[in-house]
């Protein structure tokens, strides 16, 4: 169990699967707007909102919510509102916990800052105490020992037990972190939801104390976080100027899909989400309920309603401006009547582009909207006195523009390309991409190697996400396994095979061995390709034209090696599968990899893969007017490279 406060926090959230007459209670906080501490932020209050509006669509009644925030515009009538302060916070707690038994669920969800503090009673083993900010915390108190009016994770941890021993269940949704150390956020558009040692005053002497950990919790619980323990978590901007946690839109739009969903998978689909997101940040999960069913129903059917040209939904359902539809007579069922374009998107409205056929009452999404021209921010110094000529740079990167996909930051004599975060080396020491000149190129001529590659494995990327969508209960046709092999004695021999852990990382030569299984009743016919930290993407599988066509029941085994290297970063596999009939013609999407494999394969495309082409095509003429040919399903596995790490070697398979 993952230690400190949102462990504990748990505590504060009892959920319920929808047993005969359980209850579902929720403390919903979002602190925006801080009393002493300079470190507003612009999401809570949205977050807050939206949170009510899916629990409510989940079942959950609004006079079993306490919505505490310093804007209570549109909660939910009937929810009790007060102000998100520690002392209303803990008073909210504890009448949940008082308002419910065996069987009840009680909700907790957090959105705001997070923090860290030396330990000082020592059960976080010499350690440090993990800390959620209400509106009213304060720095550093030395007649104390501690933040003011910080929650502590010590505090939470007794309530959060005392819960769990009467049966009632706990579900923590955290939209906060409390990681602040080990990268810079030198730009960007984001703004990250932690406050570091020094903004609170904790004074560089405080040692903590040291002593013996407190004991896990133990119960029913299932604890969601915004981001690893090692990363930030962000809010952005909407298209409309909205602001929102990356992590409560997400997983928002999550919820209001899921029906008989598990929290492990919406945990899967929400990090699918995330990881295209301009941070990338992952969320993370913990608690024996997991794997349990999610409580409620979710409301929202497939198809979208039209009223008036108009669908239904918008921004907070993740439609986006020049996304297609398909229109059709029927909720469920029939051939659609047209595809049409989505224009202007609001946060809940979505007009249709075109004239809309005569009965068309639904419509669903085909694909996200064809990716934009690849855009950088200005290029940002990180330290204006370090010796080095940057001018063959910045006359070299393209002029910025608006709504920038990289972040161009000047250091040690050349260019990293962050993300739209603007976080330099999230994933450790020279984990951001750097444009360096190969041998006997310019570097204009290496900024243009670069971005060109940027813009290839960032489209093909987008493309890949739009075509797939995501599902989170319906039966993928492939299955896949995941085995390390960890190297030993340098890269001479590698270990057994143990499971695959995204969250611990690989390290230099070691294996990871995909087993691929076809579970449908259809042959599909498989590709395998890597997403690399400098933005290539790698073929995996199949190689050398080898066959990749699954029949029903049959599995193969693809594997890959993590060369030596200097290299951290988070990578991605992709496993994409269309079915296909006994005789048709193979799909080979290893094509997809860069430019030049597209133009060697020039002679024989499928039609998948033309279509894929064209959705990547800026200037493509026949958007809006056909359907994919076939569906495309989409695994994506996450792969940390630990530092030394680089990206992977060739396939190999058997």
């Amino acid at each position: 169990m993952r230690a400190g406060l949102l462990s504990l926090l748990a505590t504060t959230a009892l959920l319920t699967a929808p047993a005969a007459r359980a209850e579902v209670r929720a403390v919903l906080v979002g602190v925006g707007d801080y009393l002493t501490l300079d470190a507003d932020l612009k999401g809570p209050a949205n977050d807050v909102r939206l949170m009510a509006e899916t629990l409510a669509v989940r079942g959950v009644v609004a006079g079993g919510m306490t919505v505490l925030t310093t804007d209570p515009t549109g909660v939910p009538e009937g929810a009790a509102v007060g102000e998100p302060t520690k002392a209303g916070i803990l008073a909210a707690l504890d009448a949940a916990a008082a308002a419910s038994g065996e069987g009840d669920t009680v909700v907790f969800y957090f959105s705001g800052h997070g923090a860290q503090a030396p330990d000082m009673s020592g059960d976080e083993g010499g350690g440090y105490d993990e800390l959620l900010l209400p509106a009213d915390a304060a720095g550093w108190k030395g007649a104390i020992g501690a933040v003011e009016n910080a929650i502590l994770d010590d505090e939470l941890q007794v309530w959060a037990q005392g819960m769990l021993d009467r049966g009632v269940k706990v579900v923590g949704l955290i939209d906060a972190c409390h990681s602040a150390t080990g990268f810079r956020a030198v730009a960007g558009q984001g703004v990250a939801r932690v406050i570091d040692e020094a903004a609170l005053g904790i004074p560089d002497d405080v040692v903590p104390v040291a002593g013996d950990p407190v004991a896990p919790l133990s119960g029913e619980f299932v604890f969601l976080y915004s981001s690893q323990s090692d990363q930030r978590s962000f809010e952005y901007p909407m298209a409309d100027g909205t602001w929102h946690g990356e992590f409560t839109l997400r997983l928002a739009q999550t919820l209001r899909d899921a029906r008989e969903a598990s929290w492990a998978q919406v945990l899967a689909a929400t990090t699918e989400a995330m990881v295209q997101g301009p941070a990338r940040q992952m969320p993370d999960g913990e608690g024996p309920m997991l794997e349990g069913q999610v409580f409620g129903e979710g409301t929202r059917a497939v198809r979208m309603l039209i009223e008036g040209g108009t669908l239904s939904a918008g921004l907070l359902e993740g439609l986006t401006k020049g996304a297609e539809v398909a229109v059709y007579e029927h909720s469920a069922s029939g051939e659609p009547l047209a595809v049409l374009t989505l224009g202007e998107v609001t946060l809940r409205n979505a007009r249709l582009v075109g004239n809309v056929p005569e009965g068309a009452t639904w419509a669903e999404v085909v694909s996200a909207p064809p990716p934009a021209p690849l855009t950088l921010a200005v290029p940002v110094r990180v330290d204006v006195a370090d010796g080095f000529d940057y001018a063959p740079w910045t006359v070299a990167l393209p002029l910025a523009g608006p709504d920038a996909d990289l972040v161009p930051i000047l250091t040690e004599g050349v260019v990293a390309l962050a993300g739209a975060d603007g976080v330099l080396d999230p994933e450790g020491p020279g984990s951001t991409p750097r444009i360096r000149p190969e041998p006997g190129e310019t570097p204009a001529e290496a900024v243009e190697r670069m971005l060109g590659q940027a813009a290839h494995g960032l489209r093909l990327r987008e493309v890949l996400a739009g075509a797939t969508g995501r599902s989170l209960t319906g039966k993928a046709p492939i299955a896949m396994t995941v085995e390390r092999h960890a190297a030993e004695a340098g890269c001479d021999k590698v270990g057994v095979a143990a499971p695959f852990d995204p969250a611990e990382g690989v390290a230099p030569c070691d294996q990871l061995w995909l087993t691929l299984t076809n579970t449908g009743g259809k042959a599909q016919d498989v590709s395998v390709l890597y997403f690399a930290a400098d933005f290539r993407v790698a073929p995996i599988w199949p190689t050398q034209n080898l066959a990749n066509r699954l029949a029903p029941g049959e599995s193969v085994r693809v594997g890959l090696m993590i060369e030596e290297g200097s290299v951290a970063g988070l990578e991605e596999i992709w496993v994409l599968a269309v079915p296909v009939d006994p005789d048709a013609p193979r799909v080979d999407l290893t094509r997809l990899a860069t430019p030049e494999m597209t133009r060697a394969f020039a002679g024989t495309p499928d039609p998948m893969s033309l279509w894929l082409e064209g959705r990547m095509d800026p200037e493509a003429t026949n958007r809006g007017f056909s359907l994919k040919p076939a569906p495309l399903s989409m695994i994506r596995q996450l792969v940390r490279l630990k530092p030394g790490a680089t990206a992977p070697d060739v396939a190999m398979e058997n």
